[in-house]
């Protein structure tokens, strides 16, 4: 192994000890009351080495929010990458957004971050392009097999299929917030129980968006009636 490889592997290997230092800090304290000395001193480095690698404690952050979204594209490519039928594949992503939320609340919560544009302004151009590169691809995989059901007929051709993404997105990723923080609040006050209601909003935010044919077709054993 040369010189400069051996230092790029270094590098590479001080990396990943920060960022594993930095998600261990965000994931107890969060953004806003974590410090860049706590990430220093659960990584054993300096503040200054910190700096080195990244240029705030938003750019950190964000780096860590990056690995959260990578595991939730692998889960959902996982999830659709199946034999099935494409209607299967498409409330199989709504299955894998909830395991992803049950095993990663963490990375869940920190994807808050985008509601809040004031926290925007402290990161690199380079950090948020990697974020919206990941981000992309996300929505990639999604609108993709979307746009696949329309093509083959199960799916409406009255929405666009990205229309169709970001309807899922949002009305899914709601419903998983009020499961993080009211859970036990709905139940007692209006005897609903969120997860139910999760499972029930996709399949009929699914079944909205099927063609007739298809509901025939696939309706009983997609919806599991």
């Amino acid at each position: 192994m040369g010189i400069q490889e051996r230092k790029e592997r270094e590098k590479e290997q001080r990396r990943e000890e920060i960022l594993n230092a930095a998600q261990k800090v965000f994931f107890e304290k969060g953004l806003q009351l974590a410090t860049m000395d706590e990430i220093a001193e659960a990584a054993e480095l300096s503040k200054g080495t910190l700096y080195l690698y990244y240029k705030s404690k938003e750019d950190l952050y964000l780096a860590v929010l990056v690995q959260g979204m990578e595991t939730l594209r692998g889960m959902f490519a996982k999830a659709t990458s199946t034999d099935q039928p494409t209607v299967e594949r498409i409330k199989n992503l709504g299955t894998a957004y909830s395991d992803f939320f049950d095993s990663h609340r963490h990375y869940f919560r920190m994807f808050s971050f985008f509601e809040h544009p004031e926290f925007h302004k402290q990161v690199s151009s380079e950090m948020l392009n990697a974020c919206a590169v990941e981000n992309q691809k996300i929505w990639k995989l999604v609108v993709d097999l979307l746009d696949k059901g329309i093509k083959e007929g199960v799916l409406r051709t009255d929405l666009d299929p990205a229309e169709m993404a970001v309807m899922l997105w949002i009305s899914l990723s709601a419903i998983l917030v009020r499961i993080d923080n009211q859970c036990d609040d709905f139940k007692n006050r209006l005897n609903v129980d969120l997860r139910d209601l999760y499972r029930k909003s996709s399949d009929l935010f699914l079944e909205s968006l099927m063609t007739q044919e298809a509901k025939q077709k696939f309706g009983l054993a997609v919806f599991g009636r």
